[in-house]
């Protein structure tokens, strides 16, 4: 679509544009490519002087047929003239339009009576999205609800209604007919014919303060003033793909890593590898360079506006980029976020950080202005002793104070009034929010939390211990997660709808770790014995994990496996296992604990311990592995932290350039002097790399989700540019008029210079 079209390799088939087409032939000598442009044709007026549908296809489609007909054609030496060439074209269209009318118009007419459940306004119900499916469209793999325009619709039913009664295909990306428009309207209860609506797509007397998280987040009912030029470009959604769009528009705001990636653009083009589709780096920059060049953030002319006015139609802007080729690489390999299914923010911002990490583009890595140093101070309840630890860590992460609310009163009102109307099969009441200090939330950040089976080295026993955790170090920028979501009491994952007042300006200088205090005792350095019972049915197994694993609807066995051979660290970690071994014949079998009279000599393998060949266990390192990291990698930070899962995790994101191979001896001692987990020592008398300075910041951008789970819902994201705020929407890039602050999931500071 752009200016100098599309140049496709005939040696690799890679596709460059024209500014990169002659780096391409410097590098590799290859000069055979095939120009691929597309033109857009003018619609042609019918035989009755009306004009044909407004179909962006069919206005399309000729020009496509006849210009690639006539470039590849021309290519191969076959001498074609464009006369056959825009016959064919016309051919095809003929058929082609034919085809899209019946199957696309008989579709959503088949499909209009099977998702009143999901067009319910208020807010849909999003528990049973995957039981609703429209006739004739394919499954998908994730069910999310969206909002335009005060309307709530629905990917899965692959249309929606505006408040000016357009039906909306997502498949096509464009309006589509429905000559029964009032009859599936009257399905959902609205005459159309009654209905007078305002500018917004309200009754005149309807209008209302927007509550739902949908509406609130998004700005419905604000008209919004689109934002062009650099650092203003929208991402397609490429299914569910909102949270890496999120995600990389609050990366490429800060300045190190537009220098990192954009600024070294030339050099990492210059050096990347002949398939630059394998490369982060390069994936990086073109991604940056995307999004700030201004490039796909062109306003439309005047002259295009007044066509537009004067014709009644909408031509497509060919803006935004769509950022398949970056989330096909970063994902490759990982089993969530390889998938279309909706996916955390948090989570993939880590293991975005993780891959930066490994992939060091020049002697100044962008991601050490989100690492910081953790001090954790566990406590023996009953000897007092202490020991002190550091972990490095990239989100602080805000636990939700809900038994801080300010509006108590109103949530029980509004529990007893949702409970009535349930029952009562009436309209819900509207909406209260809790209402959450952030100044308890800080709080119980701040607060001693239960340590879960502590073994105490002074009493060589288990006991009651404490742990209080505090800022050893201060961020550049200082990434904010609110932890909205958690479990019912049914195991059900959900998400706690909260508003809590997040500060523009952020003063933690109070967290700062102080260190062993005078008068405190350390607890001795001595590692717990590893117990090995005679007994194999002896083995506890966490059951609570298993059963909410089991809730997931995984097998009951395959539970009970995974909780097994992850040492009773939680469920999540055992859901990691699950991910990595549910394609295995036996995944579904009853657990089989091996004996252990035949290795209990060598150190009970099964358990845990190093075997014979000194190596991890297995089920540890696909563990890992299924996180998204390399094998070598897991295999020397299981023996770095003596098959220590929850420690390895820690020392691989301590250690950004492992070594391929150590030696054993370095190994053993290495494990002999790391049974604290003391993230300093492991990295040696450098430590990580960290920029520590004050602890006062500044909110620059926010992350917001609307949804019931992170399994669901939709992200968009807030940031504060040139003065004032804009809203990123996947594609569509506004200026923001009610930032939605205290809405938000992950926030981001940077520090105010002191």
């Amino acid at each position: 679509d752009s200016e100098g079209g599309l140049y496709v390799c005939m040696n690799t088939f890679l596709g460059f544009g024209r500014e990169h087409i002659e780096r391409h032939y410097r590098k590799t000598g290859q000069c055979v490519y095939v120009h691929l442009k597309r033109h857009v044709i003018e619609k042609v007026p019918g035989a009755s002087g009306g004009a044909l549908p407004k179909r962006r296809n069919a206005k399309l489609f000729l020009g496509i047929v006849s210009s690639c007909f006539h470039t590849v054609l021309s290519a191969c030496g076959l001498g074609f003239c464009p006369p056959l060439c825009l016959a064919l074209g016309l051919l095809l269209g003929f058929l082609f339009l034919l085809r899209m009318l019946e199957v696309i118009v008989l579709r959503h007419l088949l499909s209009c009576v099977g998702v009143c459940a999901i067009l319910c306004w208020p807010e849909p119900n999003l528990e049973n999205m995957n039981k609703t499916f429209c006739i004739g469209s394919p499954a998908r793999e994730q069910n999310v609800g969206k909002q335009r325009e005060g309307i709530t619709f629905h990917p899965g039913a692959h249309w929606f209604l505006s408040a000016f009664v357009d039906v909306y295909s997502f498949d096509e990306e464009e309006p589509v007919l429905d000559p029964h428009i009032a009859k599936h309207l009257a399905h959902f209860g609205i005459d159309m014919l009654q209905m007078q609506v305002t500018e917004n797509g309200l009754r005149d007397n309807d209008i209302k303060p927007r509550v739902s998280e949908w509406e609130v987040i998004q700005e419905a009912g604000v008209k919004l003033k689109p934002m062009y030029g650099p650092g203003y470009t929208g991402m397609k959604n490429l299914g569910n793909s909102c949270y890496l769009n999120a995600v990389m528009q609050a990366i490429f705001s800060i300045p190190e890593f537009q220098r990192a990636y954009v600024g070294n653009l030339p050099r990492i083009f210059d050096y990347s590898p002949l398939d630059p589709t394998q490369d982060f780096n390069t994936q990086m920059a073109k991604l940056g360079h995307g999004l700030l060049s201004g490039q796909y953030s062109k306003p439309p002319m005047k002259s295009e506006l007044i066509e537009q006015v004067m014709k009644e139609e909408h031509k497509p802007q060919h803006n935004g980029i769509s950022p398949r080729m970056f989330k096909a690489f970063i994902s490759k390999g990982h089993p969530e976020f390889s998938s279309n299914r909706q996916q955390d923010a948090q989570e993939f911002f880590l293991h975005l950080i993780n891959l930066v990490e490994r992939n060091p583009v020049g002697s100044e890595n962008p991601s050490d202005v989100f690492r910081f140093l953790v001090e954790e101070r566990t406590q023996c309840c009953q000897s007092r002793k202490v020991r002190y630890t550091e972990r490095v860590d990239y989100i602080m992460q805000l636990p939700v104070a809900m038994e801080a609310a300010t509006n108590k009163d109103e949530l029980i009102a509004y529990e007893l009034k949702r409970r009535e109307a349930e029952a009562a099969r009436r309209p819900l009441p509207e909406l209260v929010r809790a209402k959450i200090p952030f100044s308890a939330c800080l709080q119980a950040f701040s607060e001693p939390s239960n340590v879960e089976d502590f073994w105490s080295s002074a009493l060589q026993a288990k006991s009651a211990g404490v742990k209080t955790s505090r800022f050893a170090s201060f961020p550049e920028y200082l990434v904010v997660q609110i932890k909205k979501f958690t479990f019912g009491l049914d195991w059900i994952p959900k998400k706690l709808d909260v508003s809590i007042d997040m500060p523009d300006f952020l003063d933690i200088s109070h967290l700062r770790a102080r260190g062993l205090q005078p008068g405190e005792e350390e607890l001795p350095d001595i590692a717990p014995p590893i117990v090995i019972p005679d007994d194999p049915k002896a083995l506890d197994i966490d059951e609570s994990s298993v059963m909410q694993l089991a809730e997931m609807g995984f097998p009951l066995e395959a539970c009970r496996k995974a909780v097994y051979y992850t040492g009773n660290l939680g469920a999540e970690v055992a859901f990691n296992w699950i991910i990595a071994h549910m394609e295995e014949p036996d995944f579904a079998e009853p657990l089989v604990i091996p004996a252990f009279g035949e290795v209990a000599s060598s150190g009970a393998a099964a358990l845990g311990a190093v075997g014979l060949d000194n190596q991890p266990p297995e089920e540890m390192v696909a563990i890992i592995i299924s996180m998204g990291f390399q094998r070598n990698v897991a295999i020397q930070a299981l023996k770095a932290t003596n098959n220590n899962l929850e420690r390895a995790l820690e020392w691989i994101f301590s250690h950004p350039d492992p070594e391929e191979e150590s030696d054993p001896a370095l190994d053993t001692m290495d494990m002999e002097n790391n049974a604290n987990a003391n993230i300093l020592a492991e990295t040696g008398s450098e430590g990580p790399r960290i920029k520590d300075g004050p602890g006062r910041y500044e909110l620059f951008g926010f992350i917001s989700h609307m949804g019931t789970s992170t399994m669901s819902g939709h992200y968009v994201c807030h940031l504060r540019k040139e003065g004032r705020w804009v809203i990123y929407n996947d594609l569509r890039v506004c200026a923001s008029e009610r930032p939605p602050k205290d809405l938000g999931y992950i926030y981001f500071y940077h520090r105010i210079p002191s």
